[in-house]
């Protein structure tokens, strides 16, 4: 029986070996592969961008948001990696968009435009995913001012956008705005003209629309109205088909005022904006903070981006047989395309 007991010993002795040898060899793969144990390991993040639908102001967020990691030292491909989806100013898949970066685990949700922004916070609610938005005029009207959400608001520089038209057209007496009705934005935005608007000798005329559809509709009925000139939002639905609203006005000889540079450039006489690729830096630089652990969404209040510049286009103007006052011209940005 000795020498059964002695090759029992060695071959226990052997397979406690083997035991230890491959604990250890599972604790080093793992390290390898990132879970966050290992000492000095590079983190990768994952952020999911929504963006509401395609257009220029929309576009300069989402540049301006990859910049402002970039200037907070996050190299893309080293630091982060992007998954970027377009709803196409469709509701529904905004929030398809939103559950799919909620089952996919992303690391922070980035929403440009309230109905993006709006799905990537419900979506994310569950896991409590942080959610950082840009591009909202009103984030108290779109309950997105408390939880584990943050970013920019684009208020619209309505007083400046006021005094600017009257300028530029000295006798008009209306303004006409054609908004969506579902957008809280625009709904908010409407409110702050009718406010302000007796300040500066005008009336508004604001036709609601429920569909992209019906905008063209809209246009057609202000301008039946009489107004002296259009006053655009950063309403996506209506931008979203700018070119259309400003061939039937051009044909009726009634200038259109943008909100920011981009619909200066397509073909709008002036305008009194942001500038959005700033807008989407200052949300990078916040979203940096989140995924750094450098601070909380609820650590970081949204910001409000109030400064704004005057833009105009020469060309659109001339048409119209508007002149520009010296003074103006000087100070304005020239946005023709």
């Amino acid at each position: 029986m000795k020498p059964f007991k002695k090759f029992f010993a060695a071959l226990l002795a052997l397979t406690m070996t083997l035991s230890l040898a491959a604990c250890g060899g599972a604790s080093d793969d793992t390290a390898a592969e990132g879970d966050g144990s290992g000492e000095g390991e590079a983190t990768m993040y994952k952020i999911g961008i929504s963006q509401y639908g395609e257009h220029g102001s929309l576009d300069n967020c989402r540049e301006g948001f990859l910049q402002g990691l970039e200037q907070a030292g996050l190299v893309e491909g080293t630091d982060f990696e992007i998954h970027y989806e377009n709803a196409g100013f469709d509701d529904s898949i905004a929030t398809q968009i939103g559950q799919t970066f909620s089952a996919e685990g992303v690391d922070l949700m980035v929403g440009i435009a309230t109905p993006s922004a709006v799905a990537c916070y419900a979506a994310a609610e569950d896991k409590n995913i942080p959610v950082i938005f840009t591009a909202i005029t009103d984030p108290v009207g779109a309950h997105l001012d408390a939880g584990n959400i943050t970013g920019t608001s684009d208020v619209l520089p309505v007083a400046g956008q006021l005094e600017l038209i009257r300028e530029l057209q000295p006798h008009a007496k209306t303004i006409g705005i054609v908004y969506m009705t579902s957008e809280a934005n625009s709904v908010y935005s409407i409110g702050v003209y009718e406010e302000l608007a007796a300040d500066y000798g005008f009336a508004i005329e604001s036709v609601g629309v429920t569909a992209q559809s019906e905008v063209t509709q809209a246009v057609d009925t202000l301008i039946s109205r009489g107004v002296d000139c259009l006053s655009n939002l950063t309403d996506n639905t209506v931008v979203g088909v700018l070119p259309a609203i400003l061939e039937k006005t051009n044909e009726a000889g009634i200038p259109v005022y943008g909100s920011e540079v981009e619909q200066v450039k397509l073909g709008c006489v002036a305008g009194a904006g942001l500038d959005y690729v700033k807008l989407g830096i200052q949300t990078g630089l916040m979203a940096a903070k989140v995924l750094t652990g450098e601070a909380t969404c609820e650590d970081l209040p949204y910001e409000i981006i109030e400064d704004y510049d005057l833009y105009i286009n020469s060309e659109a103007l001339d048409a119209m047989g508007i002149a520009v006052p010296e003074e103006l011209a000087q100070t304005a940005v020239e946005a023709a395309a």
